[in-house]
């Protein structure tokens, strides 16, 4: 694959020093390691591997990666093993896709609270699922759920939200039987709406009680109780947005989707179109456009730029892809197994995708899993390039003789 033009890293490296300089103070330490990450990645500063054709002999130098999930070089590798993975988990059913997004003045604080808001909007977004799931008035089964954050839009502004893969059914409440969904519909998206709203609202309640928000600028008077119950109050009139789209057509179309989503970054290099002096223009997506007008090119300062890009880090351990219902981690496979069993399909093989060297430039293998660019023959390791050494911090003084 040939590599962009303009990439993220390109600029980093021309304007990241003035932008961290500028900055100073106003940068969080995980920011700069994304920064340094995406700037160093797949160079000689991270070593790497000189191969040869076996067939041909022909010569390739690579360079390791950073392997940040911040990274947009680094994320296709990173979603083929992940995807590996849920294809073994697929179900011979309809799956649904369900969005769920925060109001502007709740995503605003969400900007300084990363952590609690985050982690209240995938969790009450889960809840409101598998409780009108589990009620016998709509659907009286246990779903399950893969959900992804995103938090960012077209043009990498501050949205939050978050994207929901379902399968259309669940487990009856004894594991004995599986109740399917109509044929075109999941569950009432007005009840998700509402049931999602108080959920938020009551977290984000909490949250203000236990003292875990923290607010500044034009939102520093919210710390007072009173305000932030005013605060709260008018969004407690308004619907909230929960979009329920098609469902898909098939297993291999959700596959298709989730490796587009799953691991997604605020910008592709592929959408970089030029950067100067000044300025970096970059393609966008308008959504509210249908038509030959949708897709348009935006231009942005290069310090926004960054700033745009860096808003988007995620905290360190946040988990931005997570499972629940019957897809929870801790029985998963008994529930896939059971499911499979009472739908009867066939299981999977144990070992599909779990091949841990394919596509891994990195492998420590003499035989590289990648095929020869040139010829498409095997390529064999003919030498490793070690990684740039860099002191972390200034040398001291020698001690006196003693």
């Amino acid at each position: 694959m040939s590599r962009p033009k303009l990439e993220v890293a390109d600029i980093f490296r021309v304007h990241g020093s003035a932008w961290r300089a500028a900055n100073a103070g106003h940068i969080s330490l995980d920011q700069l390691k994304v920064m340094n990450a995406i700037r160093r990645c797949r160079t000689a500063a991270l070593g790497g591997h000189a191969a040869r054709c076996e067939d041909w002999g022909h010569e390739h130098i690579a360079y390791n990666s950073c392997r940040n999930r911040h990274c947009p070089k680094c994320q296709a590798g990173a979603a083929k093993a992940w995807l590996a993975a849920r294809e073994a988990e697929l179900l011979p059913v309809r799956y649904f896709h369900l969005v769920f997004t925060l109001p502007k003045p709740v995503a605003d604080i969400a900007r300084h609270n990363k952590r609690e808001i985050y982690n209240l909007l995938m969790r009450a977004s889960a809840d409101t699922v598998i409780r009108i799931a589990a009620d016998p008035k709509h659907l009286g089964a246990r779903a399950g759920i893969t959900s992804v954050l995103h938090t960012w839009g077209s043009a990498m502004t501050h949205h939050p939200h978050v994207h929901m893969i379902v399968p259309g059914g669940g487990l009856s409440a004894d594991g004995a039987r599986w109740i399917a969904c109509r044929r075109n519909f999941f569950l009432s998206v007005r009840v998700l709406s509402r049931l999602y709203r108080r959920l938020i609202l009551d977290g984000l309640a909490g949250l203000h009680k236990a003292g875990k928000l923290h607010f500044f600028g034009g939102h520093a008077g919210l710390v007072d109780r009173a305000a932030f119950d005013a605060f709260l109050q008018p969004l407690r009139k308004i619907d909230w947005v929960v979009y329920a789209k098609e469902p898909f057509a098939g297993p291999k179309a959700v596959l298709a989707y989730l490796s587009r989503y799953t691991h997604r970054v605020a910008i592709s290099n592929s959408r970089l179109i030029r950067m100067d002096s000044r300025s970096v223009t970059f393609r966008v997506k308008d959504y509210r456009v249908n038509g030959p007008g949708r897709h348009t090119a935006m231009t942005l300062k290069t310090g926004e730029f960054i700033r745009r890009i860096l808003i988007h880090v995620l905290p360190k351990g946040q988990h931005r892809i997570r499972h629940y219902g019957f897809f929870g981690n801790g029985n998963r496979a008994a529930n896939i197994a059971r499911i499979r069993e009472l739908l009867g399909a066939g299981q999977t093989d144990p070992g599909l995708g779990h091949d841990d060297t394919a596509g891994d430039a990195n492998a420590p293998a003499r035989v590289l899993a990648l095929p020869c660019p040139c010829c498409g023959g095997r390529l064999i390791i003919a030498e490793t390039i070690a990684p740039e050494r860099r002191p972390r911090a200034p040398p001291g003084r020698g001690r006196p003789a003693a």
